[in-house]
């Protein structure tokens, strides 16, 4: 699985899709589809990778002697520097351009200090750059894990009611210095019951709990077969969207177990980190991609699904011109355009 800028559930949520695993794949191929349509267009990868690249010195683009262009292989933090096999000390390197960076597209020698590029045998990847590559580091902290993480070859973690609400499949996570992500989710035992008997009805949707801070709004929580949306939350009682993602309405006891999709089935050690043990309770924190870039995705992943669901049709609606039928696309013509100018690479070299 590649790296996504919106999750399953982003897409899900805009086309009010229910929960199918054919469904599933179709989105699934669509925001794939359209994350790397997304890097085409701006000519860099956006998410964070943990590194070691090696750069050619001089690289035969008649570069100043103090500077190393970094082109395609932008970055966000440097943790050690060499060229032809010496060190080069932090304090003699510059991060540039340091006005607006991160990402830092160049390197240049502090010309105060008496540290030099080359110095190694032939040219041929003189220059050894470690460190945090891609465009930003942002990330939000989202929850903890709700178990110890014992082993570095679990593929399951469990996690918080908070982070169960913002996280979806996709998501890109840290926790301590190992990065995460996402594949799948699946229902846990929240370790809470219901509180009392409701009915069947639609328009019940206060559903009491024992203590109603271990969940959140927006959580998906299950009761019998019956999945519910938490949309706020007074005390104890959980107010709730009733026969959510297409599942049905039934009555419920009291006592009966609430399940929520805590269990998130992950790749571990992902993005050039380490896998490693985790404590519970450890703060879970989710990276998030530029706004514009997410949005853009999600916008060319529907547009995807809405094609495919048509056959790619183009024959025009009765009554309909080519220009009418043009319109259609202008919305997602101009958001390409926004994203454009605010987030592409337009000079070097641009190859992702």
């Amino acid at each position: 699985m590649s790296i996504w800028y919106a999750t399953r559930e982003d897409i899900k949520g805009a086309l009010d899709s229910k929960e199918t695993a054919r469904n599933n794949a179709q989105i699934d191929r669509a925001i794939e589809s359209a994350s790397r349509g997304v890097e085409a267009l701006c000519h860099r990868r956006f998410y964070p990778e943990q590194a070691t690249k090696h750069f050619n010195w001089p690289d035969g683009q008649r570069a100043r002697p103090w500077r190393l262009w970094l082109n395609d292989s932008e970055v966000i933090s440097v943790t050690s520097l060499s060229s032809g096999g010496t060190p080069i000390s932090a304090a003699d390197y510059f991060l540039e351009p340091n006005t607006s960076g991160p990402p830092y597209n160049r390197i240049e020698i502090d010309l105060a200090s008496s540290a030099a590029f080359g110095g190694g045998d032939t040219h041929q990847r003189d220059v050894t750059v470690t460190g945090l590559f891609g465009y930003r580091d942002d990330e939000t902290s989202v929850g903890t894990l709700a178990a110890a993480v014992a082993s570095t070859t679990a593929g399951t973690v469990a996690v918080s009611g908070a982070a169960s609400a913002v996280l979806g499949v996709g998501s890109v996570l840290r926790v301590d210095s190992e990065r995460l992500l996402v594949t799948g989710r699946s229902m846990a035992d929240t370790g809470q019951n219901l509180a009392a008997d409701i009915d069947q009805q639609m328009k019940t949707t206060a559903v009491p709990v024992t203590d109603g801070t271990t969940f959140a709004v927006g959580e998906v929580i299950l009761i019998d077969s019956e999945r519910m949306l938490i949309v706020d939350i007074a005390a104890n009682t959980l107010i709730v969207k009733r026969a959510w993602d297409g599942f049905p309405n039934a009555a419920h006891t009291s006592g009966t177990d609430i399940y929520a999709a805590r269990s998130l089935t992950v790749i571990r050690g992902a993005l050039g980190t380490t896998a490693a043990t985790h404590d519970s309770g450890a703060t879970v924190r989710r990276w998030d991609p530029p706004s514009p870039v997410r949005a853009l995705t999600i916008g060319e992943a529907l547009n995807t699904l809405t094609l495919e669901q048509a056959g790619y049709s183009l024959v025009l609606r009765s009554g309909e011109t080519g220009s009418e039928r043009n319109r259609d696309q202008r919305g997602l013509n101009a958001l390409r355009e926004q994203v454009y100018a605010s987030h592409g690479r337009k000079a070097r070299i641009r190859g992702v």
